[in-house]
């Protein structure tokens, strides 16, 4: 089954920034700036996940007194999202911390919107009528909520009635596509061609699809974030069976500069997942 994790490598310092200016800003914006950049541009991994953990706390004591804040449930439930799906292996841990991500997320629509308290259950196509009235403001939650649901599928992926709730993710994440594709640098982009290449054409995949949505994350991106190009390797190319693509994907990421001003972390990231990939080839092809 495609991982829903590596999208989140690459927003995930956005994230984590965003969690601390909800909770900063009011203080003092210039060292929320300070502190972006700082993290943006930090190429050792294992200090990040050290310090995130704070983050993560800091969030949940906040809420306690602030339980129907919807910028502090947002930046929970991004943060959660993205530190279990980058830096947590153990599948227990990862299916509580994406429990409450989602739980944060559906809260955080419900506040946004009081129609949607009850998102997840309502019929399918009631729930995806009321996404298609939303408009660009509400892009954020949007975004929000579809990687959370799709970090707590990810978590879940041996239970088919969470694969099930897959449609819910794309019907959102097409939603921020048609409003704002730019968003997050395409990155909704980067899940929508997740979605399509989930199966086999033979079981329904839509491989052509998922291309397509990959290649307008790469031209969204200007191609400076280079986990896209891993992504794409490893959720669309391995099951197109497609070793020309996926190699030459892989090595582009590995000669590429990874100091890329607000791109450092994430492109240090690309180029460690990069090797294990191109490691790992002649096993899988």
């Amino acid at each position: 089954m495609p991982s829903f994790a590596l999208p989140l490598l690459i927003i995930f310092v956005s994230k984590l920034l965003v969690g601390c200016s909800f909770f900063i800003s009011s203080a003092t914006l210039k060292m929320t700036e300070d502190l972006s950049q700082t993290i943006l541009n930090n190429n050792d991994l294992e200090t990040v996940e050290a310090g995130a953990p704070a983050y993560l706390l800091m969030l949940d004591s906040l809420l306690h007194n602030n339980p129907n804040n919807k910028s502090l449930l947002r930046a929970a439930a991004n943060i959660h999202t993205a530190y279990a799906d980058v830096f947590v292996k153990d599948t227990a841990r990862a299916k509580k911390m994406t429990d409450k991500a989602l739980d944060y997320a559906l809260r955080a629509l419900c506040v946004h919107d009081s129609d949607m308290c009850l998102a997840r259950k309502k019929k399918f196509q009631e729930f995806e009528n009321q996404i298609s009235k939303y408009r660009s403001n509400d892009v954020p939650i949007l975004f929000t909520l579809g990687s959370s649901w799709a970090a707590w599928i990810h978590s879940h992926r041996n239970d088919w009635n969470a694969v099930a709730e897959i449609a819910r993710v794309e019907a959102i994440m097409q939603r921020v596509v048609e409003l704002d594709e730019f968003y997050q640098d395409g990155s909704a982009h980067v899940y929508l061609g997740i979605m399509a290449s989930f199966l086999p054409p033979a079981l329904g995949g839509k491989l052509d699809v998922g291309r397509l949505h990959f290649e307008r994350a790469l031209e969204i991106s200007g191609q400076k974030n280079l986990m896209t190009k891993v992504v794409y390797a490893s959720q669309y190319a391995r099951l197109a069976y497609d070793r020309n693509l996926h190699d030459r994907l892989l090595y582009e990421v590995l000669r590429a500069d990874p100091d890329v001003p607000g791109y450092v972390l994430s492109n240090t990231l690309a180029q460690k997942k990069a090797q294990e990939l191109l490691d790992s080839g002649n096993d899988y092809f």
